[in-house]
């Protein structure tokens, strides 16, 4: 079992995003972790969850889902589309909904991604020893801010929410950044929950979930975690 080090990332939450959201909670968890390639109980448990939510949801109640609905609602009021730039926790399920298997990257990824999918919340899942300094602040992206998603090149990050460091985005709620991406190598673990609906307990569940999912495939004493807002 990996010992914990001390959190060392402060999370800043801008003006900004309190005009266009002031009831947004958000936590942030941090973990020293042992990734895998992949972990056949974690997507046995992947399965399960994706089966249940065939059975209950369709693409369209899939958008009353509290957590999605509210971070629609907030790219709305940043300025952005969010049928063109899906927040990732509906693009995840909208695919699982469609029959489509989900992308299997690594085994913190994968736990990243399945967490999101039970609790609806865009989750932010970063190799910390990456970031640049010591604090991350969420923000709007700015018309022009250069931004290379993780897959996808060069996205337009204008008017989309976006944690910078002092290198600049690292994370939005439609992509996280290449810079900063989780790799088979990755022992430090930060992963950001965004409650764009202010439900505080189904925050706390959602980062308590991540700390099971961590001491279960990822060798992890789950880590800390500390509520922001």
């Amino acid at each position: 079992m990996i010992k914990q080090k001390h959190s060392r990332i402060q999370v800043i939450v801008s003006q900004e995003i309190e005009q266009v959201c002031p009831d947004f909670i958000g936590a942030c968890l941090d973990a020293m972790v042992i990734n895998s390639p992949y972990s056949e109980a974690l997507w046995k448990e992947i399965e399960t969850s994706c089966n249940k939510f065939r059975e209950e949801l369709t693409t369209e109640s899939l958008k009353e889902r509290a957590s999605i609905a509210a971070t629609r609602q907030v790219y709305k009021a940043c300025g952005k589309d969010p049928s063109r730039y899906r927040p990732a926790s509906e693009a995840l399920i909208r695919r699982v909904l469609q029959g489509k298997e989900l992308y299997k990257v690594n085994t913190l990824v994968d736990l990243v991604n399945l967490a999101s999918i039970v609790y609806g919340y865009s989750i932010g899942g970063f190799d910390a020893d990456l970031f640049d300094g010591n604090t991350l602040t969420l923000g709007i992206g700015r018309e022009g801010e250069p931004y290379d998603g993780i897959g996808r090149g060069m996205i337009n990050i204008h008017g989309l929410p976006v944690y910078r460091d002092a290198t600049g985005g690292v994370g939005t709620p439609t992509s996280d950044n290449e810079r900063t991406k989780i790799s088979e190598q990755t022992s430090h673990l930060v992963v950001l929950i965004n409650g764009y609906d202010g439900n505080e307990l189904r925050v706390r569940e959602n980062a308590e979930y991540i700390q099971e999912l961590l001491r279960k495939y990822c060798q992890s004493d789950g880590g800390t975690y500390y509520i922001y807002r």
